[in-house]
């Protein structure tokens, strides 16, 4: 195996799942069709020995994933329908599906059904800073998220969006599912975090540095040497069992929102990777870029978005009582 080695031990909560589900579910950033590969080359080893992808776990054991390198992609256009939530002649909103990658590219190699294909099948013109994989993309939701997001069509589109992020202009609003009661802050401070009032809303705010965990590379951690990442959270509805949590960020660090609930205890519903408990029923985690504001990057006008939560997200707000 190479330098690459990816190395896990699986926890006792392993006990039971199959080796290529829980791979999947550690190293978030591979398809399982890719992971079930890597164990058919023997690219996989448990405890020392290739194994197949049905192997169930005990618990305990230590896993060593010998990742295959990418070939150099290009995306492709295919006809997939997208929810167009706003479009002129320099940029388009979209309200992305949960489970669509938004780019093939390392360490992921989707080559169809991305939002990227869709986006060149619709669209005669992309911008293309982003290169060949990514024309178009300014910036990023996970694969599991769903919500708006800005394309932009021409290069000067495409600076002058970077520019507005890069700047942290954009403002940009969540909705998450979370498990556990999240109370009002104004009458019950929290532990960890302080209340801020931007408004007339109180809010809780989450200061920390952010980078790669130590141990398991395809998860971020809050760390002493980190970037800084502040997010802003207030439960809109709670219940005894899960709360509804509108969530602002005014920072862009890869799984912020994710690792920020977590590390208060309120990990968001169906977010494994981060906490969650693991359902069988559950085919993404509840986090949902509902509202994105800015300047257009022609006009300068103020450009204002919002994408409804699926329906699969109201019925389960709904069936908690939220």
């Amino acid at each position: 195996m190479t330098s690459s080695l990816v190395q896990l031990q699986a926890t006792s909560a392993a006990a039971g799942q199959r080796l290529d589900r829980y791979l999947a579910e550690q190293l978030s950033d591979y398809s399982r069709s890719r992971i079930q590969a890597w164990i058919r080359d023997g690219r996989v080893e448990v405890d020392g020995e290739t194994a197949p992808s049905s192997l169930k776990l005990q618990g305990g054991e230590k896993i060593a994933v010998d990742p295959a390198p990418l070939e150099p992609l290009k995306a492709k256009a295919e006809n997939i329908p997208l929810d167009i939530l706003f479009e002129d002649e320099h940029v388009i909103a979209v309200n992305k599906d949960a489970g669509m990658t938004v780019h093939a590219g390392a360490g992921d190699e989707a080559r169809s059904g991305t939002l990227v294909n869709a986006l060149l099948h619709r669209f005669e013109q992309l911008s293309t800073v982003g290169g060949d994989l990514r024309p178009g993309i300014v910036h990023r939701l996970d694969r599991l998220t769903s919500g708006v997001l800005l394309v932009a069509k021409t290069d000067q589109a495409h600076r002058a969006l970077a520019e507005q992020f890069e700047q942290r202009v954009v403002k940009k609003t969540y909705l998450a599912l979370v498990h556990g009661n999240v109370p009002d802050p104004a009458r019950n401070p929290p532990k960890k975090g302080r209340v801020v009032k931007p408004g007339k809303d109180v809010w809780v705010r989450l200061e920390t540095l952010l980078g790669r965990d130590p141990n398991r590379r395809h998860r971020q951690a809050i760390t002493q040497d980190g970037k800084e990442a502040v997010t802003d959270y207030r439960p809109l509805g709670a219940s005894d069992r899960a709360s509804l949590l509108e969530v602002r960020i005014h920072t862009g660090r890869t799984h912020q929102i994710r690792v920020h609930l977590s590390s208060v205890g309120r990990p968001i519903i169906g977010d494994v990777l981060y906490g969650a408990p693991a359902d069988p029923a559950q085919s993404r985690f509840f986090l949902h870029a509902w509202k994105l504001a800015c300047r257009h990057p022609v006009s300068g006008d103020p450009l204002e978005l919002e994408a409804p939560p699926p329906p699969e997200f109201k019925a389960l707000a709904a069936d908690l009582r939220l």
